[in-house]
């Protein structure tokens, strides 16, 4: 399911404050890369690889594409320049005695 990045849930932070998703991302920042590849450098079971990118998948944060055998993922970067925006609203949010947040 993808999401759009205006409405991201609190499952985009989940998926990405366990370290071993972070790194998935960090290294799909840079490339798209092939479920062999991901297995290869992390050193990680592919059981265990495919579970990571399928709560990445389903927080909106990754795409895929197959080609012929091979499953390929890539970031949705509007996904996570939307969470920073997110994030960043609440940093700015100014609040006063009895005044709701944003």
């Amino acid at each position: 399911m993808l999401l759009a990045p205006e409405f991201l849930s609190s499952d985009a932070l989940k998926a990405v404050a366990d370290p071993t998703r972070w790194e998935i991302c960090r290294r799909l920042a840079v490339e798209e890369l092939c479920v062999c590849h991901l297995v290869q450098d992390m050193g990680l079971a592919q059981s265990l690889l495919s579970h990571h990118l399928k709560v990445l998948r389903d927080a909106g944060l990754l795409e895929q594409r197959r080609e012929s055998y091979w499953t390929y993922y890539r970031l949705r970067k509007e996904a996570f320049s939307a969470l920073g925006d997110q994030m960043k609203s609440l940093a700015e949010c100014e609040c006063g005695p009895g005044r709701p947040c944003c």
